[in-house]
């Protein structure tokens, strides 16, 4: 009996170790995605093509394997097209007559889902692609390095059903061949060097008030990284950004920041540090987020001197600007976020219990949440967004990323409110759709020098396509898996439309709903 004891013992932890961590995705199996396709001709759709152009149409889209081969304008709208004049030859057509092409949309800030919250990699590529996002950013490669390279080459050859993937690294991981915190110049470039030769696209600058905030530390490792044509984005968390704000990083050379911790520490002109409640404890979450929400008011004014002085130097210096003002939301409207229609089929029961109040659990800070505490981070939120709006106008690049996954966010979904949340801040809805397609796109291809493979609807570029029959221009809402809600005058009942109808990465032509199905299936299954 013991013996048989024993047995099932190690098998039972033989079966857990190999459930823990983030579950990889499966490969794809047939009937996943349709193509690449020898020549795909979307017939007569309305094209938006992603460098703020307004739309155009009709218009006839020729994909041939994973190329955009050819755009041509077939006629006008509300008037019969001349079928002699339209691209032919076609082995697969889309009736694109009631449809919106966009560009494939860009998430800067894409994590692959956590063993914390149970969220397994399918689940959220699939959330990804039923939204549109057929490119990442993995800031950090929090799953691990090689688990992240291998997904990034596993996608690029199309064997799972995924976005894109380009691996970041944190400079916080003590996992890298050197095996020491970098603390020093020379342990910076060594670190910098390992990466690229791992493969890696970037460096995530990362820790809370670890070395890497040393400004000849951060020097070396920015130095390093653009001589190996590596990228460079950061977290200035709090208990570094005391001495290093963001405009000190970028005159380092880093080329952009995430969330917009140290933007209004560059902008302090009455003080050198943030005022802080004199019991305030960083690592009680409630404390670092509560008291997050009442530092832009500390920043110099709009218009102000300063507040002028630091724009224009972060505009010389083409520093780019990645909000995710989506992952902050709950924090000025809690119930909005809890009560999002979409969490009570598409959100994991892991995932929702990791969202609650939890101390130990990241961005579960809600332990006492006020009114003053909502009210505090929408003045927050006006303030941030009058500075994005003003540095886009003034020809600087506002990006879209969400860092889904915490705070009641749920991956794909909360990345469209990312660009209704830009619109908020005052962008054109063009100007939003620019920031999700060609901002990104440019961002990711240009620390090494090369020019954008996708992020415009292009002749040669890859086809990387968002296919909706609502205009989104006219309502982002459409963009939602869940659509949008509206009157249909003729019937009298209140509908749904929308919801993408077809996302294509690098060829493979996928069916947002049928993606959307799956998940849906994921989170029955788990419920039970």
């Amino acid at each position: 009996m013991k013996s048989l004891l024993a047995v099932l013992l190690l098998l039972c932890s033989i079966s857990l170790s190999a459930q823990t961590g983030v579950r990889p995705g499966p490969d794809r199996v047939p009937g996943e995605g349709e193509g690449p396709f020898k020549r795909l001709i979307i017939r007569g759709a309305t094209v938006i093509d992603g460098t703020g152009a307004p739309p155009q149409g009709p218009m006839d889209v020729v994909i041939e394997g994973n190329r955009i081969k050819e755009l041509r304008s077939v006629g006008y709208p509300k008037v019969p097209i001349d079928a002699e004049d339209r691209p032919k030859d076609a082995t697969r057509e889309i009736d694109g007559s009631r449809m919106y092409v966009l560009p494939g949309f860009v998430d800067l800030h894409g994590h692959i889902g956590g063993e914390d919250q149970g969220t397994p990699a399918e689940y959220v590529y699939k959330l990804w692609l039923a939204h549109g996002v057929t490119t990442i950013r993995e800031p950090g490669s929090g799953n691990g390095v090689d688990w992240t390279l291998k997904e990034r080459d596993r996608s690029a050859r199309n064997e799972i059903v995924a976005p894109r993937i380009y691996p970041y690294v944190f400079t916080t991981s003590r996992l890298w061949e050197g095996g020491s915190l970098i603390d020093s110049p020379e342990v910076a470039r060594k670190f910098v060097q390992w990466a690229a030769k791992k493969g890696l696209a970037g460096l995530k600058v990362f820790g809370a008030g670890d070395p890497i905030y040393d400004p000849e530390i951060l020097a070396a490792l920015l130095d390093e990284a653009k001589k190996l044509g590596l990228g460079s984005q950061a977290h200035l968390a709090q208990m570094g950004v005391a001495r290093m704000n963001a405009l000190d990083a970028a005159r380092l050379g880093l080329r952009g920041i995430e969330h917009w911790y140290g933007l209004p520490e560059a902008l302090f002109d009455e003080r050198t540090v943030q005022d802080y409640p004199l019991d305030y404890n960083y690592s009680d979450e409630q404390h670092r987020f509560g008291q997050a929400g009442r530092l832009w008011k500390q920043a110099a004014a709009p218009g102000s001197e300063k507040w002028k002085a630091v724009m224009n130097e972060l505009l010389e210096r083409k520093f780019v600007l990645d909000p995710t003002l989506t992952i902050y939301e709950a924090s000025r409207d809690l119930m909005r976020a809890m009560n999002a229609e979409w969490h009570d089929r598409y959100t994991l029961p892991s995932l929702w219990k990791f969202y609650e109040p939890n101390r130990k659990a990241h961005g579960s800070y809600w332990f006492n949440w006020t009114t003053s505490d909502e009210v505090a981070w929408k003045n927050n939120y006006r303030i941030w967004m009058t500075f994005l709006n003003e540095y886009k106008n003034r020809g600087g690049r506002v990006c879209t990323g969400s860092d889904s996954g915490f705070i009641y966010k749920l991956y794909g979904f909360d990345y469209i409110r990312e660009l209704e949340l830009l619109q908020e801040a005052g962008f054109h809805p063009l100007e939003v759709i620019r920031s999700a397609t060609l901002c990104g796109a440019q961002v990711l291809h240009e620390p090494g020098g090369k020019r954008p493979e996708f992020g415009t609807v292009r002749v040669g570029m890859l086809a990387d396509l968002v296919l909706v029959d609502e205009n989104p221009v006219a309502n982002l809402k459409v963009l939602y898996g869940t659509g949008a809600i509206r009157v249909n005058d003729e019937t009298g009942k209140v509908e749904r439309v929308g919801g993408i109808r077809y996302v294509m990465k690098d060829g493979i032509l996928y069916d947002a709903k049928k993606l959307l199905a799956d998940v849906e299936q994921m989170v029955v299954k788990a419920k039970k």
